[in-house]
């Protein structure tokens, strides 16, 4: 029995035959993938979030914010910036 001990302590590749056993790959192909995936949550969750915000944004307020974005491009100027505000907010359900 002693015979069968010392030639597994000494081989070279330990009792497994391919190495001296799974050292840190144990930890590290677990580590790997849960990094995967959360990497992947924190990409498409953070998109899946972002469409849900603008959906539940109520179509006036994407008007109005288109508006005053076409007014801080220059495409309007202010008469017709407020001139348009206040058809939107007029015709706003409430």
């Amino acid at each position: 029995m002693s015979d069968v001990l010392t030639a597994v302590a000494l081989h070279p590749h330990g009792p497994w035959g391919w190495g001296p056993g799974p050292g840190l790959w144990f930890l590290l192909i677990p580590l790997f993938w849960i990094a995967v995936v959360a990497l992947l949550f924190a990409i498409f969750g953070r998109r899946w979030r972002h469409a849900a915000a603008e959906r539940r944004r109520t179509p006036g307020r994407r008007a109005e914010s288109t508006l005053a974005e076409r007014f801080a491009q220059g495409d309007i100027d202010e008469v017709e910036y407020r001139a348009r505000l206040e058809v939107l907010r007029a015709n706003a359900p409430s």
